[in-house]
């Protein structure tokens, strides 16, 4: 179930320092181990439903069947099966998620969208539900209503200081602003998270990348080599891979720290 219409930039940003999301509760999609023909996957998913039925399903057996319904094409058993396990587990927020996309993935945008709620109701900060509801809303034509949202929760997590949560949402915005053809405006908020967390190279590789797209390749460059000096005692190779993918793989890696940051320390900031 490949996620079609994620923001642009988060796909960038998520090769420095980790991913924003925590990974599905079914890891991989395709489940290992399962082999054959399709004869013995109907097996497989019918052994697995009557241990469903009469209660000795263990938590691998309901991960299994989810995966051999999803591989084997069958969206409304799979569906079922998320709707029930959501109800039993509702601390698995993972679940519930992945209801939603596959919600989504059959039309059924409002439905996804409940889902979502749901979670975000209980953890209104929830990045990886925060994103997918924000690609609901641009898909409806309600991308000004996501901002509005998304902003509300920066605010928020603006005061007193800057708090965790601001980068990732603030990069969720910014790949919002950049799908409305606001590039000035994304490039502000990247600025201002980069600001905000001066140890964090992934603002400055987000806008790297956004001034790469409008032409700017030695903005790019310079913006790039910033990144890179943010982490010099702990440098990331994925920097590299990035600024090889964007085509500024002449970039020489910074020797050193910039003349300003030698002479003005930075402030510690939260870390994301």
């Amino acid at each position: 179930m490949a996620r079609t219409g994620v923001l642009l930039s988060i796909g960038a940003v998520c090769l420095v320092s980790g991913s924003l999301a925590t990974g599905w509760w079914l890891g991989q999609r395709s489940a290992p181990g399962i082999s054959g023909t399709q004869a013995s996957a109907e097996r497989q998913i019918q052994v697995l439903q009557g241990r469903l039925a009469a209660g000795t399903a263990s938590s691998s057996d309901q991960k299994q069947l989810l995966q051999l319904l999803l591989a084997s094409g069958n969206q409304a058993e799979a569906t079922l099966l998320l709707e029930q396990l959501a109800d039993q587990q509702p601390e698995r927020w993972q679940i519930r998620l992945l209801l939603a996309e596959l919600r989504r993935n059959n039309n059924n945008r409002s439905g996804a969208e409940r889902e979502l709620r749901q979670i975000l109701n209980l953890q209104p900060d929830r990045i990886e539900a925060l994103q997918l509801l924000t690609v609901l809303q641009l898909e409806q034509g309600r991308g000004s209503e996501a901002q509005a949202q998304l902003k509300a929760l920066m605010e928020k997590n603006s005061k007193p200081t800057p708090k965790p949560q601001l980068l990732p949402i603030g990069l969720v915005l910014a790949d919002l602003q950049q799908q409305q053809g606001q590039q000035q405006q994304a490039a502000a908020t990247y600025s201002k998270l980069a600001a905000d967390f001066p140890r964090d190279p992934r603002p400055l590789l987000a806008l790297a990348l956004l001034k790469q797209e409008a032409g700017d390749t030695k903005g790019a460059q310079d913006t790039m080599a910033q990144a890179r000096s943010r982490q010099p005692e702990n440098r990331d190779p994925r920097l590299d891979r990035v600024a090889a993918n964007w085509g500024l793989a002449s970039l020489e890696t910074p020797k050193g720290p910039s003349p300003k940051a030698a002479t003005t320390p930075e402030p510690a900031s939260p870390t994301p």
